[in-house]
């Protein structure tokens, strides 16, 4: 009869609330999927404008670039709150990761009041027409992860200002920055393909 080999990991930490823990490379690959859904919505993007004689289809008005191009400071701001939570989580400073994530949701807060102001501006929708469908997918589509991503660090800002945290809620601060650098690094590529796209690759007068 063979010999049963055991693994004594009692010496292990039940939670990790760094780059090793299993939960951050979980909200790692989450990332790649992701990245991989809006890399091939830009990539269908460009070859159905290479299929088209012109670009935007007549009708559509090139998208405003002021209120857009302004939004992108808050939204990058954000990640310095991201950051401020993330690494005052490790430290277990309650003061911190409040600042953290308070400063976090008022910038993406008005990040995404800026964006939904544009995005009523525009003359056309879904159904207008394809580059309507690809518009209205891109917003939508980082909006609802967006939205998703504010929801989970608004539920995590109330359980730490009532005291109910331990380290369970100490990682989900760390690895929630995770998700947040990728829904604003993404939201760059993103921003070009949809306010400068037509600028740069369109053919209407």
């Amino acid at each position: 009869m063979s010999e049963v080999r055991t693994l004594d990991v009692s010496g292990l930490k039940q939670y990790e609330i760094s780059n090793q823990a299993p939960l951050w490379w979980g909200q790692l690959m989450i990332v790649f999927i992701e990245g991989t859904m809006f890399a091939i919505l830009i990539a269908a993007y460009f070859y159905t404008r290479l299929r088209m004689d012109v670009w935007p289809p007549p009708g559509d008005q090139y998208p405003h670039l002021l209120l857009p191009s302004v939004a992108l400071i808050p939204l990058v701001l954000s990640c310095l709150g991201t950051y401020w939570a993330g690494d005052s989580a490790k430290k277990n400073d309650r003061a911190g990761m409040l600042g953290g994530l308070g400063l976090n949701l008022v910038l993406a807060g008005i990040a995404l009041a800026m964006r939904i102001v544009e995005w009523h501006s525009l003359n056309f929708n879904w159904m207008t027409d394809i580059q309507g469908s690809y518009v209205w997918a891109f917003l939508g589509l980082h909006t609802f992860d967006y939205i998703g991503d504010l929801v989970f660090t608004a539920v995590l800002f109330v359980l730490i200002a009532i005291g109910r945290y331990g380290p369970k809620q100490r990682q989900g601060v760390y690895v929630d920055s995770v998700v947040w650098y990728f829904l604003v690094a993404i939201w760059i590529p993103i921003y070009v393909v949809i306010y400068w796209g037509p600028v740069i690759v369109g053919t209407q007068q």
